[in-house]
């Protein structure tokens, strides 16, 4: 499946460009519709399903990816893993494997549900806002990394307590403490006791 910026189209097949759509829910979880992507994000921001992944090496240290300077919202900031959105119709996990792979080039291991959280995150620098329903997902890393310079601007492996350090001094995307608050409880029982987290 070809990669595409969040503001392009893509060509169907029969040629014609479609806008990408985001599936639209009410605050259970339940599909409601669709909207227009860069749509879905204009103030006041429309609800809308999205995932976020959080991938550990062996060693207990979270995978933070700084986001693409291209991108159209939150450029240059740190976040989780990886983050984005199903296409209508695709399963929040199938979604998850599918972008990871897309945007870091590797294929997580034992990859799995770590509950959903629901925020509403305006992001100062763009305009745009993260009304999401989120789902939140665990796994491990464990082959070397292979990013998408058009996504991703870096990448780098921290300790909870170099989560800390880099946290207060730089830039983190919005709605990162949220969506890693909320897999905590995953992320512990992945990483044990030890890690930290």
């Amino acid at each position: 499946m070809p990669i595409t910026p969040a503001t392009a189209t893509h060509s169907s097949s029969n040629g014609t460009a479609e806008a990408i759509l985001l599936e639209l829910v009410d605050e259970d979880g339940t599909t409601i519709g669709t909207a227009e992507k860069l749509a879905a994000h204009q103030p006041p921001g429309q609800l809308h399903r999205a995932f976020s992944v959080f991938l550990f090496d062996e060693r207990g240290r979270l995978l933070l990816q700084q986001r693409a300077l291209g991108k159209y919202h939150s450029p240059g900031v740190w976040s989780n893993t990886c983050c984005g959105h199903p296409y209508p119709g695709e399963a929040p996990f199938a979604a998850a494997a599918r972008r990871t792979f897309e945007e870091l080039g590797v294929s997580p291991s034992l990859l799995g549900e770590a509950g959903t959280v629901r925020y509403n995150h305006p992001d100062p620098e763009s305009g745009l806002v993260e009304q999401e329903y989120n789902h939140l997902f665990v796994g491990l890393v464990q082959s070397p990394l292979r990013p998408d310079p058009d996504e991703v601007g870096s990448t780098a492996y921290v300790t909870a307590g170099e989560l800390a350090e880099r946290h207060a001094r730089d830039p983190f995307s919005a709605w990162f403490m949220t969506v890693l608050d909320a897999a905590r409880p995953a992320v512990r029982e992945l990483t044990g006791s030890s890690a930290g987290w």
